[in-house]
């Protein structure tokens, strides 16, 4: 996982869905806190001559700050625009799905440096699939390929994330249309990202019950959170 302007970006073990149009040059992503599913996104970054959508254009459009900190104040303007955002770009990505219902589990999987996330990631993302299935949940990767729908979920593993003695490090992403189970209540963590570590299997079932279909944070387990505007949650 790199950072990119204060953003994460990681790798992950999501199967495209039917709607990607995905090629060997081309990538499908999800975008958090912005609860987005791109379908397609080129992975070529073009000479800034060379017109077409690119990996650049994702970046100006999506990913690059919309406002820079006071230490750039003293850049030339041309350059300060070129370190933001350029919401005119989003057009480019007609395709883009908003994340309204279906919840996404990401669990980091790298086991290049230190083996206690790799160990642990595959022995909790099937026991997320177990649990959610058991709770009514369909879930991606088994033949559906739902982006996005009350009863769905996403459950996958991801690069790193920071902290392997933390593993298993968990993060739950409630999409902001997410109501709680048998209610017409909205989800108390609805556009939230609540970051979990030293998640064992024994504890899946309480974090699906507690935080996925109760709203509610597991104490003993949190490791921070973020909301839609990116502020960072605290207990």
């Amino acid at each position: 996982m790199k950072p990119f302007n204060n953003i994460l970006v990681s790798n992950s073990s999501f199967p495209p869905s039917a709607a990607s149009t995905s090629t060997p040059s081309t990538a499908s992503a999800f975008l958090f806190p912005s609860f987005k599913y791109f379908p397609s996104i080129p992975t070529e970054i073009l000479d800034s001559t060379d017109a077409g959508t690119n990996l650049s254009t994702f970046v100006q459009a999506y990913l690059l700050p919309k406002k820079l900190s006071a230490m750039s104040e003293s850049l030339p303007e041309v350059r300060k625009a070129e370190l933001t955002r350029k919401p005119e770009l989003e057009s480019a990505f007609a395709d883009v799905v908003d994340l309204d219902h279906s919840p996404v589990i990401l669990i980091c999987g790298h086991g290049g440096r230190d083996m206690r996330c790799g160990v642990m990631a595959p022995v909790l993302e099937n026991e997320f699939r177990k649990v959610l299935g058991d709770k009514g949940f369909t879930l991606a990767g088994r033949g559906d390929h739902t982006i996005d729908s009350p009863g769905h979920a996403h459950v996958g593993l991801i690069s790193h994330v920071g902290g392997h003695k933390y593993a298993g490090n968990v993060i739950v992403y409630i999409p902001p249309g997410m109501r709680k189970k048998s209610s017409s209540s909205p989800h108390s963590l609805a556009g939230k990202g609540i970051w979990y570590g030293r998640i064992e299997p024994r504890h899946v079932q309480g974090v699906v019950e507690e935080t996925i279909l109760g709203g509610k944070v597991v104490a003993d387990h949190f490791r921070g959170g973020i909301d839609r505007s990116g502020d960072i949650l605290r207990l």
